[in-house]
């Protein structure tokens, strides 16, 4: 049996389009996608996007 990932829009989406992410995550994979084309998918370890999120967060705020 599976479940249906749940998706979550970037905080930093509007309803005027751009450039806007989702991301499911689960314990053992986080998948990420395009929020206007939600067929492809990016599916990286937790790990990986915990790191990645760390340097973007530092990135910012530089």
């Amino acid at each position: 049996m599976s479940t249906a990932l749940q998706w979550i829009k970037s905080s930093y989406s509007s309803s005027e389009g751009g450039n806007c992410i989702e991301v499911a995550a689960q314990p053992s994979a986080v998948h990420i996608r395009d929020s206007k084309n939600t067929g492809p998918t990016l599916t990286v370890a937790p790990g990986t996007w915990t790191a990645f999120i760390g340097l973007a967060r530092r990135d910012k705020q530089v």
